[in-house]
């Protein structure tokens, strides 16, 4: 139970700090970019997006390793999962759509609610930097290509 609890705090901390420093990192690109609002939103949209998709990533690779490497817990059928089922595992859990069909046993638990409420608070962060964007965006007038004013 031990490694499962050093599980949930690194990831955690591993994904809030990527998380910051892709939303950092996408916030130094706009002003750079020269391209349309509706662009840019796609640029945000992207941007976050990739985070989240490395974020689950991190997530299936700690359950992999935890199932088959350290024996803490199960997930789905004996034998362990393929590394697609703890994939599809984590992004189901990530995203909190929980379907049901793959569930996780022992100690594993405790990670599946873990990477539950830690994808709904940067999901939530996410949301709250893309409005903020969006404002600003709408507030520069930049609706035009290349136009950083307002009109």
């Amino acid at each position: 139970m031990i490694t499962a609890v050093f599980a949930c705090v690194a990831l955690v901390v591993l994904t809030t700090l990527l998380h910051y420093e892709a939303l950092r990192l996408i916030s130094a690109a706009l002003p750079r970019l020269r391209v349309a609002t509706r662009a840019r939103l796609v640029a945000v949209i992207l941007g976050t997006f990739a985070a989240h998709a490395l974020e689950i990533v991190l997530y299936a690779a700690a359950i992999y390793a935890l199932v088959h490497g350290l024996a803490v817990g199960a997930l789905g059928a004996a034998g362990g999962p393929s590394w697609a089922t703890a994939l599809y595992f984590s992004a189901e859990t990530y995203t909190s759509l929980g379907y049901g069909d793959v569930v996780p046993h022992g100690a594993l638990r405790a990670l599946a609610g873990v990477e539950a409420l830690n994808g709904l608070l940067l999901i939530g962060w996410t949301a709250s930097y893309t409005y903020v964007a969006m404002q600003h965006f709408w507030g520069d007038g930049a609706d035009v290509q290349g136009s950083d004013t307002p009109s």
